[in-house]
């Protein structure tokens, strides 16, 4: 990277330098223009936010909306009109409906019912690892990483077996959207898909009411009135869509890491408690979210210097915040022992957006590795020395690969 102004078009390009090590592009921004004006794609006029503090206040502050109703022009030239009808939830309002919604969503998804899952989800990592080849090199993402939040979330909302693949390839065409009219369609498609399954699957619930959050986010829209029937599509959306893309993606950057981190992965082998500050850190140092949705302005506000004019889209980097100096020692180590990460690092966002689904996040992750490596103590890389291939994105949101080639058992 030789100028500022390189930094801002890989950012807002995307450009597959960027996708490769987007944190050398961060560390330039954070220096040299820690809140920078972008023209991305999409067209409109967006500021990106790279410094932890500036981070972490923009994530809470109740300037910057993240009711994107309101910046309708420009969240349809973004996402089309195909997207309004998913997007009426919680992560796209602001108090007091953020308030009310997420009230009543976080009355059924309870802790309780998230650590009640812990067996289920144990049952379904030692399924999924029984299935793979060991002895010869396979990507671990379709087999392993993928699967598992699919299978957990569609359990605990209650969606029947044989529809899992289709929610998986739908919302897989939700997330890879790009800006061509092919992509569009192929997401609008998607997208009215994945309404018309909801809505007859929490018809479905009304008639036979089962033991899961889609009966119990059912019996809270008729009883207590206080989700319509478009929140509530919406809301089973979101917590299908955000629930296994992000944990996914997390598993793989996760095992890539440790994998290439031999002493750090050995502190965890020789230390099973460092597996929960294992996760932390790997949502510190490389995690799956890399921006945070979008919010726009709604009167002038101004950070690190730099006027955010009211109207303007802001993009809140919090892959950049989580290897800021100003906030990490050493940041761009990675460190299972590094202490109070969990509290600090930005990976689940912060203020009253911060994720609900962490806690099950969390508990996938910690099952994941701990049996991952704890039945394949000789796993390695299947090409230590290549480079590893991250999934291409027309803007940064999601951070993952696109393949991850591993050998469970290389000496068996």
């Amino acid at each position: 990277m030789t100028t500022t102004q390189d930094a801002v078009t890989a950012a807002e390009r995307c450009t597959p330098e960027y996708r490769r090590d987007p944190h050398a592009v961060y560390a330039q921004l954070r220096e040299a223009a820690p809140v920078c004006p972008m023209r991305p794609p999409h067209g409109n006029e967006t500021y990106l936010i790279t410094r932890y503090e500036d981070a972490r206040a923009a994530l809470s502050d109740p300037r910057l909306s993240k009711d994107m109703y309101g910046a309708m022009d420009a969240y349809r030239r973004i996402f089309g009109d195909s997207s309004v009808a998913l997007d009426d939830n919680m992560l796209n309002s602001d108090p007091p409906k953020h308030t009310r919604l997420r009230k009543l969503v976080s009355s059924a998804f309870t802790p309780r019912r998230v650590e009640a899952l812990r067996p289920r989800v144990r049952e379904i990592v030692e399924e999924l690892l029984d299935a793979c080849p060991t002895r010869e090199p396979f990507d671990l993402l379709p087999a392993f990483a993928f699967p598992l939040p699919i299978i957990v979330i569609c359990e605990l909302l209650g969606v029947p077996p044989q529809e899992r693949p289709r929610m998986q390839h739908l919302s897989t065409t939700v997330a890879q959207t790009g800006f061509s009219p092919e992509s569009k369609r192929a997401q609008q498609k998607a997208e009215e898909d994945l309404h018309a399954y909801f809505t007859e699957l929490l018809a479905a619930k009304r008639d036979r009411p089962g033991d899961d959050l889609l009966s119990a986010l059912t019996e809270v829209r008729d009883t207590d009135g206080g989700l319509t029937e478009s929140e509530l599509v919406s809301t089973v959306f979101l917590l299908m869509f955000a629930g296994h893309k992000t944990t996914a993606y997390l598993i793989g950057n996760a095992v890539h890491h440790l994998l290439s981190h031999p002493a750090q992965l050995g502190a965890v082998r020789e230390n099973p408690e460092l597996i929960g500050p294992a996760v932390e850190e790997v949502l510190r140092y490389d995690g799956s979210v890399e921006s945070s949705t979008f919010r726009y302005a709604t009167e002038d506000v101004e950070y690190a210097g730099t006027r955010i004019p009211k109207g303007a889209l802001v993009q809140i980097a919090l892959s950049s915040a989580n290897r800021d100096p100003r906030k990490f020692d050493a940041p761009d180590e990675f460190d299972v022992t590094r202490p109070g990460s969990k509290n600090a690092h930005l990976g689940f966002g912060h203020g009253n957006h911060y994720c609900l689904g962490a806690p099950l996040a969390r508990l996938e992750m910690e099952l994941a590795l701990t049996r991952l490596f704890g039945r394949f103590p000789g796993m390695t890389l299947a090409d230590p020395a290549g480079e590893p291939r991250w999934m291409e994105v027309p803007f940064p949101a999601f951070r993952g690969l696109a393949e991850l080639p591993v050998v469970l058992d290389p000496a068996g």
